[in-house]
């Protein structure tokens, strides 16, 4: 699956907005975790070894408390984007899609069960997409590289052990993507099958009663229905294997890092105030890619669906014809006349003409 599909931005420019707006705040909240970091490892640092009282500590706290409420506005400020960017993709998309199908034809037009199950259910899954995926996309680019580079004059071989297995994780998610993609789209194509299915049944139930196939069909809506259930569990086992794998990953990268700060602490070659720094940004430096594997599998269905409305957009309309019929023959036309014979006493058909479109009939 691509990070995000260029044919978002052809077709939705409230897109293009809501990326600026979510880079921005990415920034913002990436600077708002290192200040955070900075007064944290300042302050225990300050308790731990000079024995600093509430009154030094004052304005450590008050930055550390406008420093949280900066995070808690900014994540709220994502919400709200994301909520009204989505919004305004799903209804530019559904518009467009039966805009293209009334253009179409129904010569020309996808199933009426597949398109319901599009606009519907399909579309509404992109709101995972903008409010949780991208995001987590944006910051899983931003708050490594700030953490690297407020990591490496400090402890520079942290920074190298952090640089080093972070590309651990990306490589994992996009082995397990390549996988998630197409499992999802076999499911929302399954799902579209049954939808159109069930609505071919229902439209013709009477005559379906009349024959005595309606057992027949009910029979064949629960095989469906239980090849959707297989596959959806298939789905999410899928799903929490590979969190757990990048779970696992992320801890054990985090583990790797708190090890060689311990023992370079415990040596004497590193200070506290660099250890707790380096033990608070490092699960901060993994935490986004974690999160955008988590939520990469809540926003496959929509992207899914997103790729069956592009293909519906991509179909060419045909092209209406613009000639002129041809208008009747000019000149006299040929007259044709004929005989017939009939027992007496009947009515015939004794003679007709094609110029004047009658016939005269006589006993």
């Amino acid at each position: 699956m691509r990070p995000l599909d260029p044919r978002l931005l052809r077709y939705a420019r409230t897109t293009r907005v809501y990326l600026a707006v979510t880079v921005a705040l990415g920034v913002a909240l990436a600077a708002l975790i290192v200040a955070q970091a900075t007064l944290l490892a300042n302050g225990i640092t300050a308790v731990f070894l000079h024995g600093a009282g509430v009154d030094e500590l004052m304005p450590t706290l008050v930055w550390l408390g406008v420093v949280v409420a900066g995070r808690g506005f900014v994540a709220w400020a994502q919400e709200v984007a994301a909520a009204h960017s989505a919004a305004g993709v799903k209804s530019a998309l559904r518009r467009q899609v039966l805009a293209r199908l009334a253009a179409l034809g129904p010569s020309h037009a996808a199933p009426t069960g597949q398109v319901t199950v599009l606009v519907t259910r399909g579309l509404d899954a992109l709101d995972a997409y903008f409010a949780r995926y991208l995001p987590h996309l944006v910051l899983a680019v931003l708050v490594p590289v700030i953490v690297v580079v407020r990591l490496a004059p400090a402890d520079l071989t942290a920074t190298v052990t952090i640089a080093l297995t972070l590309p651990l994780i990306p490589v994992f998610m996009a082995l397990v993507g390549l996988h998630t993609e197409a499992a999802n789209q076999r499911q929302f194509r399954l799902l579209s099958r049954l939808s159109h299915h069930f609505l071919d049944v229902v439209a013709g139930l009477p005559t379906l009663k009349l024959f005595g196939r309606a057992r027949a069909q009910a029979g064949t809506i629960r095989r469906i229905s239980d090849e959707q259930r297989t596959l959806t569990l298939r789905t999410l086992r899928t799903a929490f294997l590979s969190s757990l794998v990048l779970e696992l990953l992320a801890t054990l990268s985090v583990a790797l890092v708190a090890v060689g700060i311990g023992l370079r602490l415990v040596s004497g070659h590193l200070d506290l105030a660099t250890a707790l720094l380096v033990l608070i940004l490092a699960p901060e430096a993994y935490q986004p890619l974690r999160q955008v594997g988590a939520n990469y599998h809540a926003s496959a269905e929509g992207l899914a669906a997103a790729s069956e409305a592009f293909a519906i957009l991509g179909t060419p309309v045909p092209v209406r014809g613009t000639g002129t019929l041809p208008g009747p023959p000019v000149g006299p036309s040929p007259s044709r006349r004929w005989s017939c014979a009939s027992p007496a006493g009947t009515r015939r058909r004794c003679g007709s003409t094609r110029s004047s479109g009658r016939a005269r009939w006589s006993r």
